[in-house]
């Protein structure tokens, strides 16, 4: 008995899609190493698109609506460099300046342990191994290596590069949103484009929220951060917000990872600064994930935390410090496609 031709050709476009979703992940895999510039500019194009909306609705020209937005977002990052940039560089560059300083009075500090040990109730602990670990390596971290004129010029013009790279391709994808939409839709058989649909509703709400939780999170980070290093007297308080408010933009870890700047500075200052500056930044983020993060991101972003810490590994894996930034949204997308594909295999829900 032949096939069913309805079917048949189901099962033709299921496979269609399959394939297509390999391609599109195979050339994903290819360009990886030049991922960052398209994916920034994709989530410029995806930011934009309620703006450029309605800029096109009162009648002004698509092209020239992406214009007007992108002629506003310049304008305010201008603002923001005359008004903050200075300041937090003046005080990086006064922290990389008091570098040598900072790493001596540390080993002071660190050799003024050697050789004594800690009581811990009641138990002798000797830190002369540990300190002699700390003490061989922490002037090499906190100095580095200066890099040449040449590798700071030519890393320049590749930053600029990439950045041109990021505005056209924002762009060009906020230009075609519409019709990168339908021709995403075309791929998916006739029968399951009411489940696309309402997929990809729910992936733009889930990133719009996520995007706007982090850039809060992220400034509120930053912004007590600085306080608290202004409060406890520590040197240059503004480059030590800058940092944890850009480390915070790694979900979950970057909080942790914003605390070790001023930790090493705390040092310098002797190991009571150093334990209060870990003390407060572990309070600050901790309340800030625990009570501030659920509010702000409300039911966007549901995934626990053994599956977040996997995405970073996987994000990692994949591409480096750009994967840590894309894992969380990635799972989270397909968080929303289980959780919409799952009732409809099983007739019952996830």
């Amino acid at each position: 008995m032949p096939p069913d031709p309805k079917r048949r050709r189901r099962y033709l476009q299921i496979v269609f899609g399959i394939a297509a979703l390999i391609v599109a992940i195979i050339i994903l895999y290819l360009l990886r190493d030049f991922l960052g510039a398209f994916v920034l500019g994709a989530a410029i194009a995806f930011l934009i698109q309620p703006a450029v909306t309605r800029l096109h609705a009162f009648g002004i020209p698509r092209v020239l609506a992406i214009g007007l937005v992108f002629i506003v977002i310049i304008i305010a990052l201008a603002g923001l460099v005359l008004l903050i940039v200075p300041l937090g560089v003046r005080e990086v560059t006064q922290l990389q300046t008091q570098a040598p300083s900072i790493a001596a009075a540390a080993q002071e500090r660190i050799n003024s342990l050697q050789g004594s040990p800690v009581n811990i109730l009641g138990i002798d602990i000797d830190l002369k191994g540990i300190t002699e670990t700390i003490n061989a390596h922490l002037k090499d971290y906190l100095l580095g290596q200066a890099g040449s004129a040449v590798t700071i010029g030519l890393t320049a013009l590749t930053t600029l590069l990439q950045l041109v790279l990021v505005f056209i391709v924002a762009f060009l994808l906020a230009l075609d949103a519409a019709a990168f939409r339908r021709l995403l839709r075309r791929l998916v058989p006739n029968d399951y484009r009411t489940d696309f649909d309402q997929i990809w509703r729910k992936v733009r709400k889930m990133l719009y929220a996520y995007v706007r939780g982090q850039l809060i999170i992220a400034g509120l980070i930053g912004l007590l951060s600085g306080v608290a290093c202004a409060a406890l007297g520590l040197t240059d308080p503004v480059a030590l917000g800058l940092i944890a408010g850009v480390t915070a933009l790694i979900p979950y870890l970057g909080p942790f990872i914003g605390a070790i700047p001023a930790i090493l500075v705390g040092l310098a200052a002797g190991p009571i600064k150093a334990l209060l500056v870990a003390v407060i930044y572990f309070v600050i983020s901790n309340i800030i994930l625990n009570f501030v993060y659920p509010k702000v991101m409300g039911d966007a972003v549901r995934l626990p935390p053994v599956l977040v810490i996997v995405a970073f590994i996987a994000g990692f894996s994949w591409a480096g410090i750009l994967g840590m930034f894309v894992a969380v949204p990635i799972a989270a997308t397909l968080r929303i496609l289980f959780d919409h594909i799952y009732p409809r295999l099983y007739e019952k829900p996830a």
